[in-house]
C-alpha cells in the first residue's frame, strides 16, 4: 500500500497527495525562477534607462554619450540600492542581512559603473588613457596629475575598485564563506563608494562645464539618498 511515512493511504488520498506534491514542486520551481526573472527585468530596465539617456544627450560624440548614459543610469541604480534598507526601516518591514532585490540592483549598478569607467577612458585624450592619471612628457610618463581632471579620475578609480570588490562578494557563497558579520562590514564600503561616485560626478561637472540640468540631477539624487538614509538611521536609533 502507498504510504507517507508509516501512514497507509487510500486511492483517493494517494491522488490528492500526488496533486499536492506536484503543486509544491511547481511552486518551488517558480520560486527558484522568480529571482532570474527579476534579474532579467532589472537588466532590461537598465538597458532602457541607459538608452534613454543616450538618446536625450545632444552631442555628435557617441563615446561621450555612452559614457554619460552608463554613468547616470548607474547613479540611479546605486541610489535605488541604497534606499531599500532605510525604506524597510521606515516601514517597519523586515530588513535582513541580504535582500535579493537590493543585491541584484546593486549588481546592475556596479556593472553600469564599470562600463562607464571603461568607456570613459576613451572620451578624453583618445588613444592615451594613461594621461587620465599621469602627465605625459617627451621622455615618457611623468608624475601624477594634480589638476582637477586628474583628481576627478583618481576619485573615480578608487570608486571603481570598491565597486569591483563589492561585485566580487555579492553572492551567497561569499556570505557563507566569510560569515554574515564580515560580509556586512565589506558591504558597508558601498557608502564610501557612493560618496566617491558623487564626488567624481561633481568634479566632472566642473571639468566639462556641463549643463545645469545634469548638475542638478547628480545633486538631487545625492540629497534624496542622504535624506532617506538619515531618516532610516534616526528611526533605527529610536527603535533600538
Amino acid at each position: 500500500m502507498w504510504r507517507i511515512g508509516q501512514i497507509p493511504l487510500r486511492p483517493w488520498q494517494r491522488a490528492r497527495a500526488h496533486r499536492v506534491t506536484f503543486k509544491l514542486g511547481l511552486l518551488g520551481f517558480m520560486a527558484q525562477g522568480s529571482r532570474f526573472g527579476e534579474q532579467v527585468v532589472l537588466a532590461v530596465i537598465a538597458i532602457v534607462v541607459t538608452l534613454t539617456f543616450f538618446l536625450l544627450l545632444s552631442s555628435p560624440d557617441i563615446i561621450w554619450r555612452l559614457s554619460m548614459a552608463t554613468a547616470y543610469a548607474g547613479l540611479l541604480y546605486l541610489a535605488a540600492a541604497l534606499i531599500i534598507g532605510p525604506i524597510n526601516v521606515l516601514r517597519r518591514a523586515p530588513n535582513p542581512l541580504s535582500i535579493n532585490l537590493r543585491r541584484d540592483i546593486g549588481i546592475v549598478a556596479g556593472i553600469l559603473a564599470l562600463a562607464h569607467t571603461i568607456v570613459g577612458l576613451f572620451v578624453h585624450l583618445r588613444g592615451d588613457p594613461i594621461q587620465y592619471f599621469f602627465y605625459r612628457t617627451p621622455a615618457g610618463i611623468g608624475g601624477l596629475r594634480h589638476d582637477l581632471f586628474g583628481a576627478a579620475n583618481d576619485v573615480g578609480l578608487f570608486a571603481s575598485l570598491i565597486i569591483l570588490v563589492l561585485l566580487t562578494v555579492s553572492n551567497n557563497l561569499s556570505i557563507r564563506t566569510m560569515g554574515g558579520a564580515t560580509w556586512k562590514r565589506i558591504q558597508r564600503w558601498s557608502y564610501v563608494g557612493a560618496i566617491l561616485v558623487i564626488v567624481h560626478g561633481l568634479l566632472y561637472q566642473a571639468v566639462e562645464k556641463r549643463k545645469p540640468v545634469l548638475v542638478a540631477t547628480v545633486l538631487i539624487v545625492a540629497v534624496a539618498v542622504t535624506m532617506v538614509q538619515l531618516l532610516g538611521f534616526h528611526r533605527k536609533r529610536k527603535q533600538s
